[in-house]
């Protein structure tokens, strides 16, 4: 089970990987930071993905739905797990965004979201050079990764 320094060492080994960090997306804080940043400067690019994570984990467009009922407003069908109110995404109480992904014309940021056993406000950061990069790849990675990270 790795760390985190363990965790980002592990996701530049990805090919195309040019930099990768451990943010809290509520405050948007780094915990862990390796290689570049878009902007070189680590702290701030936390911050800012933070944000777009945030929204992503708020919004409620992008809660899930059961059944084909919709994130606005719609009541999910009885016994689904859903209420329908737009306060979760079902019985497990955790975040209905698993990944948001960004591509620019030379590269792509991959943000995942770390479920815990507690409730946990972290995601993963990777940005990956577009010409060398496989995003199918890193993001099946980061979620194996985001699976065994120990916080």
């Amino acid at each position: 089970m790795p760390g985190i320094d363990e965790c980002l060492l592990e996701a530049m080994r990805l090919p195309g990987a040019l930099g990768a960090g451990v943010v809290d997306w509520t405050s948007g804080l780094t915990l862990g930071t390796i290689g570049q940043s878009p902007n070189d400067d680590h702290e701030a690019t936390a911050a800012e993905t933070a944000e777009l994570a945030r929204m992503a984990a708020e919004h409620p467009a992008f809660r899930a739905t059961a059944f084909g009922a919709t994130a606005f407003g719609a009541t999910a069908p009885a016994g689904s797990g859903e209420s329908g109110d737009g306060s979760g995404d079902g019985n497990d109480g955790g975040l209905s965004v698993e990944d948001v992904i960004v591509t620019t014309r030379t590269g792509y940021h991959l943000l995942h979201f770390v479920e815990t056993t507690f409730d946990s406000s972290v995601f993963l950061h990777l940005w990956l050079n577009r010409d060398e990069g496989n995003l199918a790849l890193a993001r099946l990675r980061l979620r194996d990764l985001a699976e065994r990270l120990v916080l």
